[in-house]
């Protein structure tokens, strides 16, 4: 008996010790901090690929498949009391990412989790005078908000398999856009026009109920960039002027951190909040695969932090998350074109009083997470 028992105890004190190596810790985020989110049961992945949606292709003249092979990334806004999702498609022309060409598809739905979607894309690469920054890798990766007058601005990838930039457009449905081309083009005569720039997060506010596009000290800002976190002012939402330090340089607001979730990148996420703490960025940390690395999550990682800048002075950086408030967790966050895990915030939309954020899932399907500010601040689990 005494033999039995000392092996069934060594037997459970083993299966505990493996338990606590694996328990997940909670995660309570600031009083600053938007969360957390929840994934509504049984709703994702919300958009995936659709094979049988054809598309004439003004480029080529094919008839193409344009959302075959994966559908991610997603912009958000709301439309007449619904919410609108633009989410980049990518047809089966390459053999990895980056080597298709990707367009825009529309879907909309009524209460945020299911969706209708149009058969063809919105926004695409055309024989337009975006061609050259446009094609044959695409339209990606887009952002959008709205001004009080009801004009959405699109900030978005422009590829051309050479040098990624950050195009604009605007339109009053969603669906009828005007390209406006690379936003950087005029500013400091051109210096930054072909250089790679990606991931613009326009700076809004809650006004009467509504996500709209605010000023700050009299101007238009936004937070962009890939690596690092930059800015940018602008009078008219179209031509956009990076700031710089006193060498000239872009002026780095926030970098990646060594040990840290976002040891390799700080991307920017969905449009910036102005709050009564100050303005929340959200943002997509990417971790090294290597020393510099968070060793609780996989190399390679994408997962979505958030910072807190002045608002009065937006540059400056006074709060930021040392743990992500939302990673990968579902197993159509952790297969797909990006086996590490990827969760890639770019959309989020104010809609009955409650936070939508939409999210690309491994680089390959489009999820929901919603957060209702009557419930408690916990993010993902650690």
């Amino acid at each position: 008996m005494n033999k039995i028992y000392i092996a069934a105890l060594a037997v459970t004190t083993s299966f505990c010790v493996h338990l606590s190596a694996h328990a997940q810790v909670s995660n309570p985020l600031p009083e600053w901090a938007i969360g957390g989110f929840v994934r509504p049961l049984k709703a994702n992945p919300i958009i995936a690929p659709d094979s049988s949606s054809t598309f004439k292709d003004p480029m080529t003249g094919a008839t193409l498949r344009w959302e075959d092979n994966d559908t991610f990334n997603p912009a958000a806004a709301i439309k007449d009391g619904k919410i609108v999702v633009l989410y980049r498609s990518e047809d089966k022309t390459g053999v990895r990412i980056s080597t298709r060409t990707s367009r825009l598809g529309y879907a909309i739905s009524a209460d945020g989790s299911h969706f209708k979607r149009n058969s063809e894309p919105v926004f695409y690469p055309d024989n337009d005078d975006q061609k050259e920054f446009e094609w044959p890798g695409g339209c990606e990766d887009p952002r959008i908000a709205v001004t009080e007058d009801g004009t959405y601005v699109m900030l978005y990838t422009q590829w051309n398999r050479k040098v990624p930039r950050l195009g604009s457009a605007t339109s009053k449905d969603l669906v009828h856009w005007k390209k406006n081309g690379p936003i950087f083009q005029d500013a400091w005569e051109g210096r930054f026009m072909n250089i790679p720039t990606k991931s613009a997060s326009i700076l809004t506010e809650i006004k009467k109920g509504k996500q709209v596009i605010t000023k700050i000290n009299g101007q238009y800002f936004m937070y962009w960039g890939e690596r690092n976190v930059y800015a940018a002012t602008s009078t008219n939402l179209v031509d956009w002027t990076p700031l710089v330090d006193s060498e000239g340089k872009l002026k780095i607001l926030a970098a990646p951190r060594k040990g840290f979730f976002d040891s390799d990148f700080t991307e920017c996420g969905p449009p910036a909040i102005l709050t009564p703490k100050g303005i929340v960025l959200i943002y997509n940390g990417r971790n090294h695969n290597g020393e510099r690395g968070d060793k609780r999550f996989n190399g390679g990682t994408y997962s979505a932090g958030q910072m807190l800048f002045d608002a009065a002075e937006p540059t400056k950086l006074i709060g930021r998350l040392d743990v992500p408030f939302f990673r990968p967790m579902e197993a159509f966050e952790k297969k797909g074109q990006y086996a590490s895990g990827t969760v890639f915030v770019e959309g989020m939309a104010w809609f009955k009083n409650k936070w939508y954020l939409y999210y690309g899932c491994a680089d390959s399907r489009v999820g929901v997470a919603i957060q209702d500010p009557k419930r408690s601040k916990e993010g993902d689990p650690l």
